[in-house]
C-alpha cells in the first residue's frame, strides 16, 4: 500500500502510524504543507492520512495551502482511497463533508477516556479499543457529524470523538498514534495551550502517564489499522 500523510507542523507527524506501515512493508510518502511542498497527484496513493495541527479547519485565509489541501482530501473520498483524520485531520474531512466545525465548550488536553457507541462500533476497525479507553487529547475545537457519519465515540468533554463514513473514512478527534517523544514534542512547541479546565492536565500529569498509556495506546493503533486497510 502506498500511504500519504498530510503534515500541518513539524511537531506533528505520523509518529507510530509511520511505524506500522514500516512493519507492514507499506510505501509512506508525505506533503508538510507548513514547508510549502506540493500536493501529491491522487493516483499517486492508496490511503490518505490527514495529521492534527494547532490552526483551525476554517483558516483558509491565514493558511494559503489549505485550500488544496481540502481538494486533495475531498478527491481522495470521491475515488474511494483510504482516509484517516487525526484531530485536525478529522475536523478537516467533516469539514469538507458539509458539517459545521467550531470551538468545543471546553479544551481537551492530556488523558482521558472515552466511551465507545455500541452497536456502531461492532464492525468498525475502531472495536479494537475497549468500551471505556483512555486515550490522548489535544485539542480545542469540535465538529458536527456529516451527513451520512457514523458515531463511534464521545468522551464527557466532546461528544463527536470518531465518526466513520462507509469503510473508507474514518476521522478520530483523539491520538492513538503518540509515543513519549511526540508529547513532549507538543508540550515543548504548543505549551500555550495548557491553560486552567476540568479536562486539562499540566505537563507533569501528562509524562507521569505516559509510561503506563502509551504501551496499549500504541498496540491499539496498529490493530486498528490493520483492521481499517483490510476492510
Amino acid at each position: 500500500m502506498r500511504l500519504h500523510a498530510l503534515q500541518h507542523v513539524p511537531f506533528e507527524g505520523l509518529a507510530k502510524i509511520e511505524e506500522w506501515a514500516a512493519r507492514c512493508g507499506h510505501q509512506v510518502t508525505s506533503t508538510r504543507l507548513y514547508a510549502q511542498e506540493t500536493l501529491p497527484g491522487i493516483d499517486s496513493f492508496d490511503m490518505l492520512v490527514v495529521m492534527g495541527g494547532p490552526m483551525g479547519a476554517n483558516d483558509d485565509a491565514r493558511f494559503r495551502w489549505m485550500k488544496g489541501e481540502k481538494l486533495v482530501i475531498e478527491l481522495a473520498i470521491q475515488r474511494e482511497k483510504k482516509v484517516l483524520g487525526v484531530c485536525l485531520g478529522a475536523q478537516l474531512i467533516a469539514g469538507i463533508l458539509g458539517a459545521k466545525v467550531y470551538a468545543n465548550p471546553q479544551k481537551e488536553i492530556g488523558w482521558f477516556p472515552i466511551e465507545l457507541d455500541p452497536p456502531n462500533v461492532r464492525h468498525n476497525p475502531l472495536n479494537v479499543l475497549p468500551q471505556r479507553a483512555t486515550v490522548f487529547h489535544w485539542h480545542g475545537d469540535t465538529f458536527d457529524l456529516p451527513k451520512g457519519a457514523v458515531h463511534l465515540a464521545r468522551s464527557r468533554a466532546c461528544e463527536n470523538q470518531a465518526f466513520a463514513v462507509g469503510t473508507n473514512v474514518i476521522g478520530l478527534q483523539f491520538h492513538l498514534e503518540m509515543g513519549l517523544p511526540q508529547i513532549e514534542s507538543l508540550l515543548r512547541h504548543a505549551s500555550a495551550d495548557i491553560t486552567s479546565g476540568d479536562f486539562v492536565m499540566n505537563a507533569e500529569e501528562m509524562l507521569d502517564l505516559a509510561p503506563s498509556q502509551v504501551p496499549p495506546l500504541n498496540a491499539a493503533l496498529y490493530r486498528f489499522l490493520d483492521s481499517f486497510t483490510q476492510s
